[in-house]
């Protein structure tokens, strides 16, 4: 495979990536840094998406060519690790845990979404990370510190904040689609006949009933606190 394409089975080195010192050893100390780099390709990404991303584009974007990038990352892998890390540094929580951890994690979620907002490629990126880097590491812990009251031992707390991110992210990526789809007034249009005429041909009874039902608010945020209230009060702690 490509560099720009990923490093293949092998994957991201953890150490490598962030125990290691990040300047090049080797040749003319080249007039950009890795954060320089790092935020080329964030910009790229949140106004192009992740395709957008490719070693050239990044090295023109930085003044440089493609070639130099390779010292500081040398595939797209490594470049997305060190992007989503970036982008984790804005989710900064500064007060302590209130002690109640389902509003925490809540409070946690929203942030999140919040965060994925403004990075759409974010939910992508995420279902295909391995590492996690310092900044990912500082938002676990406040997770974790969360959780505690819960009872939960150390492994299900990783789990139960791995299935809050998962769901973030997958409630995100549709409400991102949803939204770019809502942009056609005829097709919502036609959604709509399609799935009337589907609730009254009399053999989907079940969705009928479902669609006579009162109306709630469908306003982006409150369908997501809807879900999420049922993901997290429904935690067993046990």
């Amino acid at each position: 495979m490509s560099r720009d394409g990923g490093s293949g089975a092998a994957g991201v080195d953890p150490e490598q990536l962030w125990l290691r010192p990040t300047e090049p050893r080797r040749g003319r100390r080249p007039s950009f840094s890795r954060e320089e780099i790092i935020v080329a390709a964030v910009t790229l990404a949140d106004a192009e998406g992740l395709e957008a991303v490719t070693m050239r584009r990044v090295a023109a974007q930085v003044g440089a060519g493609a070639m130099s990038l390779y010292s500081y990352a040398p595939d797209k892998e490594t470049l997305l690790e060190l992007m989503v890390d970036h982008v984790s540094g804005e989710l900064t929580v500064t007060d302590p845990p209130s002690g109640d951890w389902r509003a925490d994690l809540k409070t946690i979620a929203h942030l999140q979404r919040a965060h994925m907002l403004r990075h759409p490629w974010l939910p992508a990126a995420l279902s295909t990370r391995r590492v996690q880097g310092p900044n990912t590491l500082a938002f676990l812990e406040h997770a974790l510190a969360v959780l505690r009251p819960t009872g939960l031992d150390g492994a299900a707390k990783l789990e139960a904040f791995a299935q809050l991110t998962a769901f973030v992210a997958g409630h995100v990526a549709h409400e991102i689609a949803q939204a770019a789809a809502s942009q056609s007034p005829n097709r919502a249009a036609a959604e709509t006949r399609y799935l009337a005429a589907v609730a009254a041909d009399g053999c989907h009874p079940e969705l009928a009933e479902a669609l006579s039902a009162p109306g709630r608010t469908l306003t982006p945020e409150a369908t997501f606190t809807r879900f999420l209230n049922r993901l997290i009060d429904g935690l067993d702690t046990d």
